[in-house]
């Protein structure tokens, strides 16, 4: 009788158990189908990578986000996929917002990711002692995208105009090869190859946009109909970007590492590429959004890009600079 008693209560037990497990099956089922998709294009700049750790540390999944990114080389075919509904929002610089084709719907601004602190610049010829000796010589830059637009900020900080040099359109590796081949006197570029350039043809790099407060702004942009549809998803993804950001002030190490690991390079290398830039943080957004700094950037840069034509793209004239994502999250988040 006693083992028929054991028995009986084993099994008992069995059942119980088993319909605790099939319970917390149900409800991770159930936790899983609620998270609410977020498509996110993104190329292959560190300011925007640092977004992988959420992703590796389940932060998304912690605020009811599942994010998908999607990997683009150009950054006009990102906010063109965001613009025409192909995704919901695009990591991108602000100039590159400013020259998407018309659409029906406007692009809206939402979040700053990083400012440019010297990560871009200008590695010269030996000959080209500072931005002044530039006068009359050729300088590669590819027109309409972010190099265009470090070359006219230098341009205009050294008290020249953009006629003053002859621009070579070309990408970024094909600058720094024409540059050391003698082709050119310099070449707008980024890090690493701007000092490593500069380096290598016994010049030195005249200028970064460490020299000046940068309008070189990248950040999150999306369409007003997203803004209407999806501001809760909007929102979530930006407290989790603050959650980031909080995480590479106080454990960069584990930040680096884990973005390193999925691009498959070295934390240090990582860390390198990153150091040249303002992130994007809780404060940054505060003070570019709530202090108008932002606003004035979007200006400055419009000014830039139409005091050089070459570039044949119009400018954008109806960029909303929308604060109300950044302001709830800022005050949804928890540090």
């Amino acid at each position: 009788m006693k083992s028929k008693k054991i028995r009986f209560i084993a099994l008992g037990l069995f059942a119980f158990l088993t319909a605790i497990a099939l319970t917390l099956k149900g409800c991770s089922t159930t936790n899983e189908s609620s998270l609410k998709p977020f498509k996110v294009g993104m190329n292959s700049w560190p300011g925007y990578q640092i977004a992988l750790y959420a992703k590796d540390a389940g932060l998304f999944r912690k605020h009811g986000l599942d994010v998908e990114f999607v990997r683009l080389l150009n950054q006009q075919d990102n906010i063109r996929a965001t613009m025409r509904g192909a995704q919901d929002a695009s990591f991108v610089p602000l100039p590159e917002v400013m020259q998407v084709d018309d659409t029906e719907d406007k692009p809206v601004f939402v979040m700053v990711v990083d400012i440019s602190a010297g990560s871009d610049g200008i590695a010269a010829a030996p000959d080209i002692k500072s931005v002044k000796d530039l006068k009359g010589k050729k300088v590669s830059a590819k027109l309409s995208t972010v190099s265009h637009l470090v070359l006219l900020e230098a341009l205009k900080a050294n008290q020249l105009n953009p006629a003053d040099v002859e621009i070579v359109d070309v990408i970024n590796e094909r600058g720094a090869a024409k540059l050391k081949s003698g082709e050119i006197s310099a070449a707008t570029l980024w890090e690493p190859s701007m000092a490593n350039t500069a380096k290598a043809v016994g010049g030195k790099v005249i200028y970064t946009t460490a020299d000046v407060d940068s309008v070189v702004i990248d950040g999150l942009a999306t369409r007003s109909s997203i803004l209407a549809s999806k501001q809760d998803e909007l929102v979530r993804f930006i407290e989790t970007w603050f959650e980031v950001m909080k995480a590479v002030e106080t454990k960069p190490n584990e930040v680096f590492a884990s973005v390193a690991k999925q691009l498959g390079m070295t934390t240090e290398a990582f860390a390198e590429d990153y150091k040249g830039l303002k992130k994007g943080d809780l404060a940054m957004n505060r003070r570019m959004f709530e202090g108008g700094r932002l606003q004035a950037a979007y200006q400055q840069t419009r000014q830039l890009l139409l005091s050089d034509p070459r570039h044949g793209r119009k400018i954008r004239e109806d960029i909303e600079i929308n604060a109300v994502p950044v302001t709830k999250a800022t005050k949804n988040w928890q540090p």
